[in-house]
């Protein structure tokens, strides 16, 4: 039975403090306090100091860090770009806005910097103290050299001609004496990767989050080989990444790779038009396509633009071309895929025979590959620097290499590796296999640039051309240093041998998207057309001899990866 007894038992009162505890307690105190006193005094004369040397600093105005609500004063001199610096300008003020790359103190009285604008446009910046004037001062001279690297600048400086080139700098004819340098926008004071590391080669192309990530983030100052950065990490860092000057030169050659595409095409009667992204279904017929909803519907990201290509013919357009993104559902990671690329597609009537498709595809890229030299040495000489590779090898002008798809497999078979001695003529090759054939090619007719036709039926779409006599397709790849670049062919154009062959495929000719393609035949006459789809992003890689297709997409799209 349960007590009705009150527990009057009290908490016991803690130990009584001894006075010696109290003494030590009571000193502890006093020293604390005493140490308070003096830091803030310290603390006190030394900002007295600042403003004691900020009132006699006669550059004060001239330099500092400058708020986004307001405006840097006002610069005396022409705004002047690193790309075009008129010599007229020497020995003349002039305004640069431009990124820190680096920066040294020479002495109390002298610093150098290194400023940049986009790509590798880098010239060198020296402030030197006017000890007579104190404009610019030594104040200012210490600041300008402790900015941090990747801050944005603008300066007013005299441009002039050193003693000798600046063989560091792009700009190597000049140099800027700074007389005002204000920050516009700080860099922090940590980077997650330096420009340095971001310029060097990647060699890890994982969508696996590396076990030592955080290793990659360490001070390399002291380091005499800079590591190298995996691609998450430069991903992650997409800024640094993006403004190293390999990947904007990488971007540049893509640019202008696109520029020609157009401007050939467009220089032969083709007219640019734009297919749409979201269809109401699969537009090759498989499994590797996105799906999402849509209000109450499905829709598809396109895998190609290739129905509309043919509709642009079929309403009477002779000659078309478009440019733009291409979505594959593939689960591939390897550094030839992605999950989105640029596509560089077009489609043509055909006069007499689809040779004629295949020949204005062969040249727009071989225009391509031998224009974009011209165009874009610099930049090209810049990725050669960070991704050494051999020169690429073009067939001469009227010798161009053209096989059939089963000579290509007779010449694996008789002077390829041993595991090629049986390979089909009946079978799509395998990627090892195209990377075989480049450099048997690159051997007997040096050229790293080359064209596989006829393929066999079963490893062409079902809207590619089969040749009646022969039973081989009217399709073909283009090859470049032994990986494709380019598929395409003659289409079919009537609408009951479509039928027919899109059944063989195992697709019913009358499903969502199959029906509405089939009767763009019937709905009035199409002429024999026929084109090819270029993949931009392989096209650039393979061209530059780049490890992966990544390095040439702005922002690649692989299985694992969304961002940024």
């Amino acid at each position: 039975m349960a007590s009705d007894v009150e527990d009057t038992t009290q908490p016991q009162p803690p130990a009584e403090i001894s006075k010696k505890g109290a003494k030590k307690a009571e000193a502890r105190a006093k020293k604390e306090a005493e140490k308070a006193r003096r830091a803030a005094e310290q603390a006190a004369t030394e900002a007295a100091k600042k403003e004691s040397a900020a009132a006699l600093d006669a550059a004060k105005d001239n330099y500092g860090e400058i708020s986004q609500d307001d405006k840097p004063p006002a610069l005396n001199g022409k705004t002047i770009s690193l790309k075009s610096i008129d010599k007229e300008d020497v020995e003349k003020n002039v305004v640069l806005r431009a990124w820190i790359q680096n920066g040294r103190i020479q002495s109390a009285k002298m610093a150098f910097v290194e400023l940049r604008e986009e790509g590798d446009w880098t010239i060198q910046g020296l402030i030197v103290a006017n000890d007579a004037d104190g404009t610019p001062s030594r104040a200012m001279v210490k600041w300008v050299a402790g900015i941090r690297p990747e801050s944005f600048v603008v300066i007013e400086a005299r441009l002039q001609t050193p003693v000798e080139p600046v063989k560091s700098c792009r700009v190597a004819q000049y140099e800027l004496i700074i007389h005002k340098c204000y920050v516009l926008a700080a860099a922090p004071g940590v980077l997650g990767i330096t420009l340095a590391v971001a310029n060097r080669a990647i060699t890890n192309f994982s969508d696996e989050e590396p076990v030592e990530k955080a290793a990659e983030k360490l001070s390399i100052s002291s380091a005499p080989v800079l590591p190298a950065a995996t691609m998450l990490t430069h991903l992650d860092n997409i800024i640094m990444h993006k403004r190293a000057p390999v990947q904007q030169a990488i971007a540049d050659i893509r640019a202008e790779m696109k520029e020609l595409f157009r401007s050939y095409l467009r220089s032969r009667g083709f007219k640019e038009f734009e297919p749409p992204c979201l269809i109401g279904a699969a537009s090759e017929g498989g499994a590797n396509v996105f799906s999402l909803p849509y209000f109450d519907k499905q829709a598809f990201l396109a895998q190609s633009p290739q129905f509309y290509k043919q509709m642009e013919i079929a309403g009477s357009r002779k000659r078309v071309f478009s440019i733009g993104p291409v979505f594959r559902a593939e689960n591939s990671n390897t550094p030839r895929h992605m999950t989105e690329f640029t596509g560089l597609d077009m489609e043509q009537e055909i006069q007499e025979d689809y040779s004629e498709v295949l020949l204005m595809l062969e040249g727009v890229l071989l225009h391509m590959f031998r224009e974009i030299k011209n165009r874009c040495a610099h930049e090209i000489d810049v990725v050669r620097s960070v991704y050494p590779c051999e020169e690429l090898k073009l067939p001469e002008v009227g010798k161009e290499i053209r096989l059939s798809f089963a000579d290509g497999q007779k010449l694996l078979r008789e002077e390829g590796p041993a595991e090629y001695r049986n390979v089909s003529d009946d079978e799509d090759m395998s990627t090892p296999q195209e990377k075989a054939l480049g450099e048997l090619i690159r051997k007997k007719f040096n050229t790293d640039f080359y064209v596989l036709d006829q393929f066999p039926e079963g490893a062409r779409p079902f809207y590619t051309k089969v040749d009646r006599a022969t039973k081989k397709s009217r399709g073909f790849d283009f090859f470049l240093r032994g990986q494709e670049i380019l598929s395409g062919g003659q289409r079919i154009n009537n609408a009951d041998e479509l039928e027919d062959r899109i059944r063989t495929k195992g697709i019913d000719p009358r499903s969502p998207g199959m029906k509405e393609y089939v009767d763009i035949f019937r709905q009035a006459g199409v002429p024999p057309h026929g084109g090819g789809g270029i993949g931009l992003d392989r096209v650039v890689a393979w061209y530059l001899g780049l490890p992966s297709v990544h390095l040439a997409a702005y922002y690649p799209r692989t299985p694992k990866r969304l961002q940024p």
